[in-house]
């Protein structure tokens, strides 16, 4: 079984920055795709942004410019930076991991980032 293990969330103002950090541990194989999703109450849950392990890299419209996902391959471990931080972008943020070798899925538990003045 894969665990996920977010930290970095917080209480920031509009223009702030935060950097988000998830951890995987168990039964993960290399090939994969790690990525961090938010949601909000009364919205579904969407992609913010992506890395496969080869390190080819997406994102949300709304953070290009503003977000930047990293990962570190020997230790699971996939970051987002975010930087002006906008009330939009207030959520829960859910780190993902993709197994691509046996198609599934693993979510975190969510970290709460809140931009507000």
């Amino acid at each position: 079984q894969v665990q996920l293990v977010e930290s970095g969330g917080g209480l920031v103002h509009p223009g702030g920055s935060l950097r988000l950090s998830c951890a995987a541990s168990g039964r993960i194989f290399s090939t994969n795709i790690m990525g961090w999703y938010r949601q909000v109450s009364g919205k579904e849950r969407e992609l913010v942004a992506t890395i496969h392990s080869g390190g080819t890299t997406k994102y949300a419209d709304s953070v290009k410019g503003r977000f930047t996902i990293s990962r570190d391959n020997a230790r699971n471990t996939v970051y987002l930076q975010m930087n002006s931080l906008t009330p939009e972008d207030t959520a829960v943020y859910y780190c993902n991991v993709r197994l691509l070798l046996v198609n599934r899925d693993y979510w975190g538990r969510g970290t709460q980032v809140t931009v507000s003045s």
